[in-house]
């Protein structure tokens, strides 16, 4: 993938100047006169179909998390340009790109600095007809083979020292063809091998699933994370 950093009035911006043929800041602020029936929901939030080039694209603003929110909405601390959430998000999903895992393409990435503090978003290619698994399994339950194939996607990411943030029913997406994706990895970062920390992932996406089950009415029973467990231990075998 190619890699283009410009400034371009307040924002600093990287780019695929192989998917886009310019960039402005335009592209950032289309959330603030969308229609937010336009929204779609994600696991951490919110984010705003944008078109750039032709192209279907999703724009997602970066926002605080736990207490802090309170105090900061969407500031950050400054600690340099390549650890603002959204280069380090854009950059890790064009090295997953190329590894060949199926997550979004990333089109574009931004931060606003102000003195010690930031803002950022991230543009990334929409997937077509995609929808969370957690809205799949409002519908009915899966079969064993269908929640093989889930945790040979975790498998997948683990297996190359993939750390997701939020491992979640939200955040994994199932096509119209069967195909699975993952999404949002603002946080995740490459491990430097296998530890604890894929099991901790493991567990995120239990506690997830079980959430739904019991409050929204989700199709997961315990008996479906064998199943899941058998496609994660043959994909994540070294």
């Amino acid at each position: 993938m190619s890699e283009r950093v410009e400034r371009i009035g307040n924002s600093v911006i990287v780019y695929d100047d192989a998917l886009v043929g310019q960039m402005s800041e335009r592209e950032f602020v289309a959330r603030a006169s969308d229609d937010a029936r336009s929204e779609h929901a994600t696991g951490r939030g919110r984010v705003l179909p944008v078109t750039i080039d032709g192209r279907n694209c999703m724009l997602r603003h970066y926002y605080r998390g736990g207490l802090v929110r309170h105090f900061s909405r969407d500031s950050f601390v400054w600690t340099g340009q390549d650890a603002t959430r959204s280069f380090h998000e854009y950059r890790l999903l064009a090295a997953l790109r190329v590894a060949g895992l199926p997550v979004p393409a990333p089109v574009a990435a931004r931060y606003v600095r102000g003195g010690a503090l930031y803002t950022a978003d991230v543009i990334t290619e929409t997937l077509p007809h995609v929808e969370p698994l957690s809205a799949v399994l409002h519908g009915g339950a899966l079969s064993s083979a269908r929640w093989r194939e889930i945790g040979m996607l975790v498998g997948r990411f683990h297996r190359s020292n993939v750390f997701h943030a939020d491992l979640n029913a939200h955040n994994i997406q199932v096509g119209r063809d069967g195909d699975l994706f993952l999404l949002d990895f603002d946080r995740g970062r490459m491990m430097p091998g296998p530890g604890a920390w894929s099991e901790r992932n493991l567990q995120r996406l239990r506690r997830s699933l079980r959430k739904i089950s019991r409050i929204d009415g989700a199709h997961f029973a315990e008996s479906d994370w064998e199943p899941l467990l058998q496609g994660y231990r043959a994909a994540s075998a070294r």
